[in-house]
C-alpha cells in the first residue's frame, strides 16, 4: 500500500513573476545570491539526479489515469515543485512518500484549467493540456512563461490538437480545446520536444491510430514514451523521427524510474574541465553526453567512461573549439552557456553559434563583466582565451546562464557575486552543496526583501 506524506513545504526562494515580455522573472523578495571564489580545481564524484526535462511531461502524464503512479528518482527542483502545484490545483494528490518517491493520484480531477499565476512561472505547465484533453475532452491554459531565452511558440501542440479533432480557441492569450480525439497523421512543422510530448499524450486515449512525423527524438521524449508504455499505452517508434500511437480505452497506474539528467551531468563535467580538475559523474547514460564529451576531448580534456559513468580530467592547457547547437544528438542548447564559460579558459578563438533560442547568448555580457574577451553578433559569439577572469557582480539571466556564471566564478580571481540565483534552482538540486563537496568555495545567501 502506498502512503502519502504531507506535500513538500513552500520554497523560501523567490517566486518568479512575469516581466514586461510575459516571461517569468525573479521578484525582489527572497532573492538567492551565490558567492563564489575561484582558484580550486574540483575533484570527486557526483551522482546525478533524475532529469528535470523528463520529469515535467511524466508528471503531466499521470493525469491520464485515476490509478496511483509512483515515480522514482524524481528531483525536487523549483520547476518540479511548481508542476506539482499545477496538479494539486487540478485536483490530483501529489506528494513524496517515505522512500523519496513521488506518488500521484489523479482520481478526483475537479478542474480542467491551469491557473495563470502558475502557468506564467513554468513553461512546462502547458504539458497538462494533452492529458486533460485526452481523458476528459476538455482543457484550458494560458500562454506559459519560463526562462527568458527567446521565443518558444506553442503552435505545434495547438495545431496538432486541432488535427486530432479538438475544437481549439484562443482568447486573450488563453487556449482552450474540447472534443473527442480521433487518430490522425501529423507532420510537425518542426521537432518541438514539448509539442511532441503533448501530442503523444493526447493520442494515447484517442480513437484509432495516430502517426507523428518529424517528432522530437530527445532522450526525454523516449523516457516519456517508456513511462506511457508502462501504463499500458501502445506506442512504437517506426522510423528515426516517426512515432505511431494506437489509442486505448484506459491506462493504469505504474511504478517507474526517471532517467538521469544529462544536462546536470554535463554541467559537472564542464566544471571539471574549466577548473582543471577531475570529476567522475555516475548514474548517467554516457551516449546521452557524446556531443559534450566529444567537444571536451577536442578541447584537450581526458574523457573516460563506463556503462553508467563518465569521468573528465584536465592535465594540459585547453584549446579553443567551435560550438554549434543542434537537436539531439547534436550539441545541446542547454549546455551551450556553461561551455561558453569554459571557452574563456581555452587558448585561441572559439565561435559559439546558438541555433535554437535567440536570447541564449545574453550571458556573454555577464562574462564580459568578469573580464572575458568576448563579442557577439546576432546568434554567434566569439570567445578569445585564455582570459584572466576577475570577480564581479553578475546576474543569472536564466537557468543555464546562471550555471555558466557560477562556473566562471570558479576560476576568477576574488569573489564573484551571482544575483538572481533562484533561476539556478529551477533545474539543479543542491547545486552549491554539490560544488562544495567537490572542493569549490561557494556560499548561498537568501536575501529577504532584497532591493
Amino acid at each position: 500500500m502506498i502512503t502519502l506524506t504531507a506535500p513538500l513545504p513552500a520554497r523560501q526562494a523567490s517566486e518568479p513573476h512575469p516581466d514586461s515580455n510575459g516571461h517569468a522573472g525573479p521578484t525582489a523578495r527572497d532573492e538567492i545570491v551565490y558567492r563564489v571564489r575561484g582558484g580550486t580545481p574540483l575533484q570527486g564524484t557526483v551522482t546525478v539526479n533524475g532529469a528535470k526535462n523528463a520529469a515535467l511531461p511524466i508528471i503531466a502524464a499521470t493525469l491520464l489515469t485515476e490509478d496511483p503512479c509512483v515515480i522514482e528518482n524524481m528531483p525536487a527542483t523549483a520547476d518540479i515543485l511548481v508542476m506539482l502545484e499545477v496538479l494539486r490545483h487540478l485536483g490530483a494528490e501529489a506528494a513524496f512518500d517515505a522512500h523519496g518517491r513521488l506518488v500521484v493520484r489523479a482520481a478526483q480531477i475537479r478542474s480542467r484549467t491551469t491557473p495563470e499565476d502558475l502557468a506564467r512561472r513554468l513553461r512546462g505547465s502547458f504539458l497538462v493540456m494533452g492529458p486533460l484533453l485526452a481523458r476528459f475532452g476538455q482543457a484550458s491554459a494560458p500562454r506559459p512563461g519560463g526562462c527568458k531565452i527567446g521565443a518558444r511558440p506553442i503552435d505545434v501542440p495547438v495545431k496538432g490538437f486541432s488535427q486530432l479533432g479538438a475544437q481549439v480557441a484562443a482568447v486573450d492569450e488563453r487556449f482552450s480545446a474540447s472534443g473527442r480525439l480521433t487518430g490522425a497523421n501529423l507532420v510537425l512543422d518542426y521537432p518541438s520536444h514539448t509539442g511532441t510530448e503533448n501530442l503523444i499524450m493526447a493520442a494515447v486515449l484517442a480513437d484509432g491510430i495516430t502517426i507523428i512525423e518529424n517528432a522530437s527524438t530527445e532522450p526525454e521524449v523516449y523516457d516519456l514514451v517508456a513511462f506511457l508504455q508502462s501504463m499500458g499505452a501502445r506506442i512504437a517508434w517506426t522510423g528515426p523521427a516517426t512515432v505511431a500511437i494506437q489509442g486505448v480505452s484506459r491506462l493504469h497506474g505504474t511504478v517507474y524510474r526517471l532517467m538521469p539528467d544529462r544536462l546536470e551531468a554535463g554541467t559537472y563535467l564542464i566544471a571539471a574541465a574549466i577548473t582543471g580538475g577531475d570529476i567522475r559523474v555516475q548514474r548517467v547514460v554516457p551516449r546521452h553526453l557524446h556531443a559534450v564529451t566529444a567537444k571536451l576531448e577536442e578541447a584537450g580534456a581526458t574523457v573516460e567512461q563506463g556503462d553508467h559513468w563518465v569521468r573528465v580530467r584536465v592535465e594540459r592547457p585547453l584549446a579553443a573549439v567551435d560550438i554549434h547547437t543542434y537537436l539531439y544528438p547534436g550539441f545541446p542548447t542547454d549546455l551551450q552557456q556553461p561551455f561558453g564559460a569554459l571557452l574563456t579558459q581555452a587558448s585561441g578563438e572559439s565561435l559559439v553559434q546558438e541555433t535554437m533560442f535567440e536570447d541564449r547568448l545574453r550571458y556573454i555580457d555577464e562574462l564580459a563583466r568578469m573580464g572575458a574577451n568576448v563579442t557577439r553578433q546576432g546568434q554567434i559569439a566569439c570567445i578569445r582565451g585564455p582570459s584572466r577572469l576577475h570577480g564581479a557582480e553578475v546576474w543569472a539571466l536564466d537557468l543555464r546562464a546562471g550555471a555558466a556564471v557560477v562556473l566562471a566564478g570558479l576560476v576568477a580571481d576574488g569573489e564573484t557575486l551571482v544575483r538572481d540565483g533562484q533561476y539556478i534552482e529551477r533545474g539543479y538540486c543542491g547545486f552549491a552543496e554539490t560544488l562544495q563537496a567537490l572542493g569549490a568555495h561557494v556560499v548561498v545567501e537568501r536575501r529577504a526583501d532584497a532591493a
